[in-house]
């Protein structure tokens, strides 16, 4: 793609954007390098080598970066022979160190379970930490950038004698200042220093006298730098060993430089590696800036981006559009007024796409889709060239003949003012039959235009679509909203008459149009107010929908808190149970002892009035009742057979713990079951049979009818139907004991359902002889009456 391309797009402002956000000169000089791809392969690549960036971001934070430093130049020198100074060294080592702390950070993310990352996981593997090489460096250079004392044992010893000779040269310099008849003789009581060599700041009239060697003099002559000759012989031995020195430090140097040649390969390996996860970090921090997401690229030529923005314009400012190409249509012709937005939305769809191509996220909403195109050409603004003497219109047709040359089925082509600059007859007829052409090639076309022949042109033209930008002729403002399907109007008249125009001005202009002009303006009119409808009401279901999915939510978390405690309530009834059981058993044991001690004691078998009482002692210790999920007892000593069972059976349903009674058997291994108010189909695996907890029915023999006071009706309005079978199942068997024959169950008129519920029940219970619905005056459908 030409380089003209990014200019007109602003896709290098994008870019250097981007080269922001990069923490090292690494990762910016990829970010310049930047370029879109036309391998849907490569492209899927970098946005998913994106997308992990953003996740890393948002799970761990930024990488450590810092300390990074381009290496290149000093392996290459290095492999020559060069020496390295300290301070390069010193990157070196900063560079390895921040190598190692980047490694740490991403072996943290698996660590600490924020998951797999299979495009940056590998690129991290490949970096090498030269532990050897980094303590090396850091062991003979400290942070100043000095060769350390402790680089040799040779240094230390030279540096050691030469910090001997100054001590010693310093002393007798000093004996010499505080030397009554050497004062005279001193321009200033101090030592200095003169070509590397400790002097005495000799007044001029003394210099015969004091003796020595002159290394240097003041500007004005009075004053001689001068090496007394008591010290010549020592300050020798010091230059001698600071030669010495210079020659030892060259040494480390040159031994350290070649440790860094020998690593070369190691350090270029891992600057190609740090620049190339330093750039995916600066594109997933420009996709949190923007607040950009993840497109679905594909080579169908088809995008479709929803609230898109334009990631130059200020995020406050910026109007989203909602823009389609290349499904039903391939050319978007986009109509409207001046300074309406027609260019920004053509620059818009340019710049996401070149984004896309580039890996970057797009400032879009979730689900937006960008194609790979083979090329993308854009003819934008005023290209008049002074110097070629061209026009408008001559410059606009250049680019045009270069982008139909370039061009082929794959690209994308954006079109600015499609045939302006000239006679607007002759222009509408060259931009239709350009636009023709493309259309040949079902190139992808975005143009913006003023013609009314260019609205036409795509009405009748199944390939192409009219769009609009949106005009608020109350205001005199563009609302900068892109309509799709809907061409622009002039408004011209609208406008006119709004900033004062006389209206008999107005009202003769309008006759001057002709009657086909005006249906088409006022067609128009229609389908913007039509559009303006549709949107409120898709305005407003959007908000009806977005409050029907907040109540769901709302209801499920409420559903998994209810489903929460309640297996909560239930782990606690069951250890309470467990622990009575045990206690249950302890007593029986305990009872089992008694028996032997009371055989042991009498020497005989045991009363039958006693072993009759161990024994209902140690059936009431068996009979524990475990709570299903619904709260109702299920009796725990549940006959766990495999065999046939028969209508009337109680039972378990195991996989949803509820209890209910067979009604028939269906088949071999099926059976029709009574839930409640439902009746399921159940395979017999998922059916346990039930012991009916023992009721005191069994000792109705020692009960005297009338003994119990039992009412003669049971109210059951307002009851849920599950609770209301719980009470009428209790109620007839203190019914039964108390010897009535015939009670009412009062349960209403109002829906039937709990009537039917109830009857259903009543239809299998081991004590109804028969029922009926009350009589008159005994309440009629709201009662059934039940004989026992």
């Amino acid at each position: 793609m030409d380089s003209r391309v990014y200019r007109v797009l602003e896709f290098d402002k994008v870019k250097h954007q981007v080269d922001g956000l990069a923490a090292t000169s690494l990762g910016k000089e990829r970010v310049l390098q930047l370029q879109p791809t036309i391998d849907l392969q490569k492209a899927i690549q970098w946005q998913q080598e994106t997308q992990e960036g953003v996740r890393v971001l948002q799970r761990k934070g930024t990488p450590p970066f810092g300390g990074i430093f381009p290496l290149q130049m000093y392996w290459k020198r290095a492999q020559i022979g060069s020496i390295l100074q300290p301070y390069e060294l010193l990157q070196v080592a900063s560079t390895l160190s921040a190598t190692r702390q980047l490694k740490r950070f991403f072996n943290s993310l698996v660590e600490e379970g924020l998951g797999d990352y299979p495009i940056l996981s590998p690129l991290v593997a490949q970096l090498t930490s030269v532990r050897e090489l980094e303590e090396a460096i850091l062991q003979a250079i400290g942070e100043q950038g000095d060769v350390l004392d402790e680089a040799s044992s040779a240094l230390r010893s030279i540096r050691q004698g030469i910090r001997s000779l100054e001590s010693r040269i310093r002393e007798k310099l000093d004996s010499m200042v505080r030397s009554a008849s050497t004062q005279k003789m001193l321009q200033d009581p101090i030592v200095t220093i003169r070509n590397d060599r400790y002097c005495l700041p000799v007044k001029q009239e003394y210099r015969g006298v004091f003796g020595g060697i002159v290394h240097d003099q003041s500007a004005s002559g009075a004053t001689l730098f001068m090496e007394p000759a008591a010290v010549v012989q020592m300050n020798n031995q010091l230059r001698e060993m600071q030669g010495k020195e210079e020659r030892e430090v060259e040494r480390i140097l040159l031994e350290l430089s070649a440790l860094v040649a020998d690593a070369a390969e190691a350090l270029e390996q891992n600057s190609m590696i740090l620049s190339q996860l330093d750039f995916i970090f600066a594109k997933a921090k420009y996709a949190l800036a923007i607040r950009g997401t993840e497109p679905r690229l594909n080579q169908e030529r088809y995008l479709r981006f929803k609230q898109a923005r334009h990631p130059l314009l200020p995020a406050d400012q910026v109007v989203p559009i909602d823009v389609e190409l290349g499904g039903d249509f391939t050319q978007l012709l986009i109509t409207g007024p001046n300074t309406g937005g027609k260019t920004v939305t053509l620059k818009t769809i340019g710049l996401l796409s070149l984004m896309a191509m580039s890996g970057l996220h797009l400032p879009v909403a979730e689900g937006g889709e960008a194609a790979v195109f083979s090329g993308v050409y854009a003819d934008i603004g005023d290209e008049q060239s002074i110097e070629q003497s061209l026009s408008t219109f001559s410059s606009h047709m250049t680019n045009i003949i270069s982008i139909l040359n370039e061009m082929d089925q794959d690209s994308l082509v954006l079109l600015d003012e499609l045939g302006a600059g000239t006679d607007p007859a002759e222009g509408a007829a060259l931009a239709i039959a350009i636009l023709d052409y493309l259309r040949l090639f079902s190139t992808r076309v975005v143009t913006t235009t003023h013609y009314p022949e260019i609205k036409a042109y795509a009405y009748n033209t199944p390939e192409a679509m009219n769009a609009s930008v949106e005009f608020d002729v109350d205001t005199l403002r563009p609302t900068y909203r892109l309509l799709i399907g809907i061409p622009g109007r002039s408004n011209a008249f609208a406008i006119a008459e709004r900033l004062g125009i006389p209206s008999h001005i107005i009202k003769h202009a309008k006759a001057q149009i002709g009657e086909e002009t005006r249906q088409v303006e006022n067609m128009i009119q229609s389908l913007e107010e039509n559009q303006k409808e549709a949107e409120l009401n898709r305005t407003a279901t959007e908000a009806l929908r977005a409050e029907a999915q907040s109540i769901r939510e709302q209801l499920r978390l409420e559903k998994e808190r209810f489903e929460q405690e309640r297996n909560q309530l239930m782990e606690q009834a069951k250890k309470e149970l467990e622990a009575e059981m045990r206690g249950r058993l302890k007593e029986a044991e305990q009872l089992i002892q008694d028996l032997r001690q009371m055989a042991l004691e009498e020497e005989t078998s045991i009363k039958e009035h006693r072993l009759i009482e161990a024994k209902r002692r140690l059936e009431e210790a068996s009979q524990i009742t475990v709570p299903s999920a619904t709260g109702r007892g299920v009796n725990n000593r549940a006959s766990k057979d495999e065999g046939p069972l028969h209508p009337g059976d109680p039972v378990l349903v195991l996989h949803l713990q509820q209890k209910g009674h067979i009604i028939e058997q269906v088949n071999a291994t099926t059976y029709l079951v009574q839930i409640g108010i439902m009746k399921m189909k159940i395979e017999r695996k998922q059916l346990e049979r039930v012991k009916e907890p023992k009721q005191e029915l069994v000792h109705v023999s020692r009960v005297k009818a009338g003994t119990t006071h039992v009412p003669l009706e049971l109210d059951l309005r307002g009851e849920l139907l599950e609770d209301a079978i719980i009470r009428v199942d209790k109620y007839l068997d203190e019914a039964m004991i108390a010897g009535l024959h015939q009670v009412h169950l009062i349960h209403g008129k109002g829906t039937g359902a709990l009537r039917k519920g109830i009857q259903e029940y009543l239809r299998h219970h081991q004590l109804v002889k028969s029922y009926r619905l009350g009589g008159e005056g005994e309440g009629g459908s709201g009662v059934t009456v039940v004989e026992i």
